[in-house]
């Protein structure tokens, strides 16, 4: 039975330190999930970035309120990183399909079932789904935390078996990652706390950070899905948790036996 994998790349792996989109990672990225297609891996790839990627695009030259600076920003960001995406992808002739969703569509009904039916028919015909928030409408209330929220929430909606968190660290560590005293915690069991441990600090481009991978891991491996946090900055890094992952660096949330 084929393994389905969600991928979230946040967005301090996509960007650069100025702020707009590195598309040689995004690149890096794109031969990464092809290698995991080939091996026959479902793949569902939920990318920050859209902001990022629209704000290289227009020069402003009145001010604009943070809402409207996500709307505007944010619609040209998501044109311009899908497009890039479909031309990457496409080099491995692979298809890929567009899903903006928002918070309300994960309560109990019938947008629930349709988003999820949508996703199901683009797995059954090798369309890798691309999975964003809609920035442009979702504000403030309607906003989901950020895109670690989103991407365990698609986990659990198609039933993947890992989700893998893509940050800029390698994991949690018992202390701050710039202290050699600190030590990369490598396996976590279901229902272990590890609070003390996690800053409360915001990524830099992006509205998350280690304290939101940390809740949204605990939730879904509940749900007996594994939860992977590993430092997508590292070359091949969703090949090498494949192939050798002893090796590799990161933290790993057990799933809980259902």
């Amino acid at each position: 039975m084929r393994q389905r994998i969600v991928v979230k790349v946040g967005s301090n792996v996509l960007t650069r330190p100025d702020g707009k989109l590195d598309v040689t990672r995004m690149s890096a990225l794109v031969d990464q999930i092809a290698w995991l297609r080939q091996q026959d891996y479902e793949v569902i790839l939920v990318s920050s970035g859209a902001m990022a990627s629209g704000r290289g695009e227009l020069k402003v030259d009145h001010d604009m309120d943070s809402v409207e600076q996500r709307q505007l920003f944010s619609a040209l960001g998501q044109a311009k990183l899908i497009g890039l995406y479909y031309d990457l992808f496409r080099e491995y002739h692979m298809h890929v399909g567009q899903v903006l969703t928002m918070k309300e569509n994960f309560e109990p009904g019938e947008q629930y079932e349709n988003q999820r039916a949508c996703m199901t028919v683009m797995l059954e015909n090798d369309v890798l789904p691309i999975v964003n928030e809609n920035d442009t409408v979702s504000v403030t209330e309607l906003m989901f935390t950020d895109n670690d929220e989103l991407s365990g929430l698609i986990a659990r909606m198609m039933n993947a078996d890992t989700l893998v968190l893509l940050s800029n660290i390698d994991g949690i560590y018992t202390g701050h990652p710039d202290d050699p005293a600190s030590q990369l915690i490598r396996n976590v069991e279901p229902g272990t706390d590890l609070s003390q441990y996690i800053q409360a600090e915001k990524s830099a481009f992006g509205r998350g950070g280690m304290h939101s991978k940390y809740m949204t891991a605990c939730k879904i491996s509940q749900d007996g899905i594994r939860v992977i946090i590993a430092n997508g900055e590292r070359d091949n890094i969703l090949i090498d948790l494949v192939q050798h992952p002893q090796e590799i660096p990161h933290t790993e949330f057990l799933a809980k036996q259902l």
